[in-house]
């Protein structure tokens, strides 16, 4: 048993605070697919209501698998959008736990209750197979959804027996493997990842006190535009929370900044940025996903995140100037110098 400890310790574990860039990841994912769920979703209710409403009797399991559905999607959408500035360090679970909402109902409750009490048993069976498969593809696996399909598989071992028997038992024992192979690729390939972003971080260095300025190997990184460092600054102040395009340009162009005037320079900057990380070949750092914009802070070492972490150093080195040249950051600096006070 302590020998499976140790190789899990080295090829799966990962801390929360470790696991809070992919929890963001999922919350961006599960914030879009949750709103597109919801209307597709609400869309087969009424239908069913309206064109099977004189079979309500029958048809009962899957009016109320949809209900339901829509009310977890529902639920879920909100949860994704409160917990948007949650701490680094809350991330792993907060921002994970609209997914597992939908997936607790629509993935695995509502397919075990549909596989016990349909006539035709396969339906559960292969609604819970697809989704646990879809999600274990595009979502980050963690310990607590390997729990949600432990338990959901062990449940759905008596009604395999039963009605498949030994032979449908051997191919749902072989679909079980796959699931459970597909999730410890997908933690090998998250730790990897995490290992390359504290790898680059001994290399890439952020200067805010005083004028910002990003640094790679000792030398400042030169952007093709000037106004790509602003941006770079701007998200790492954000310390990891993913901006939209609104508040970029707000923040970048002024609060009267149109899409319609500045989305293509902005575009522009965007641009920039990540050929210019390309080339140094610094990767999972500068993200851009569904129109929202953040950074790694485990990617980088930065006195402003030695700061808020509480390093002595740091709070020493604070003069009472915080990325001085960009107006936006007067409210940062403000705080620094209100806890550094204190």
């Amino acid at each position: 048993m302590d020998k499976l400890k140790e190789l899990y310790n080295i090829y799966y574990y990962i801390s929360p605070l470790d696991q809070a860039d992919s929890a963001e990841s999922n919350r961006l994912l599960n914030l879009y697919w949750s709103g597109i769920c919801f209307f597709v979703t609400l869309a087969f209710l009424v239908l069913e209501l309206v064109f099977k409403r004189e079979y309500y009797h029958e048809h009962r399991l899957q009016i109320l698998y949809m209900a339901g559905a829509c009310l977890s999607i529902a639920l879920s959408f909100v949860l994704s959008i409160a917990t948007k500035n949650v701490s680094r360090e809350k991330a792993y679970i907060l921002k994970t736990l609209p997914f597992y909402v939908i997936y607790c109902w629509c993935g695995t409750t509502c397919p075990i209750i549909l596989f016990y009490n349909q006539a035709n048993h396969y339906n559960g069976l292969i609604v819970f197979l697809c989704a646990t498969n879809i999600v274990l593809c595009i979502f980050t696996a963690s310990l607590p959804l390997l729990a949600v399909i432990f338990a959901s598989c062990a449940a759905m071992v008596p009604g395999v027996v039963r009605f498949f028997g030994v032979y449908g038992t051997f191919n749902y024992a072989v679909a079980v493997l796959i699931i459970f192979v597909l999730f410890f690729i997908n933690r090998y390939r998250l730790k990897q990842r995490i290992a390359l972003v504290k790898k680059q971080r001994s290399i890439i260095e952020a200067k805010t006190f005083g004028n910002f300025t990003i640094l790679h190997e000792g030398k400042a990184i030169k952007f093709s535009r000037s106004k790509t460092t602003e941006l770079v600054a701007y998200l790492i102040c954000k310390n990891g929370s993913s901006v939209n395009t609104k508040e970029l340009l707000c923040a970048l162009y002024g609060e009267h900044a149109d899409s319609a005037r500045y989305g293509s320079s902005l575009r522009v900057l965007i641009s920039d940025a990540k050929r210019t990380f390309a080339e140094l070949e610094i990767q999972n750092f500068f993200t851009a996903e569904y129109n929202n914009f953040r950074i790694n802070p485990e990617a980088v070492k930065c006195d402003y995140y030695d700061f808020l972490a509480g390093d002595s150093k740091a709070i020493k080195a604070y003069a009472g100037e915080f990325m001085s040249q960009y107006s936006w950051a007067e409210d940062t600096a403000a705080f620094l110098e209100r806890k550094a006070l204190a």
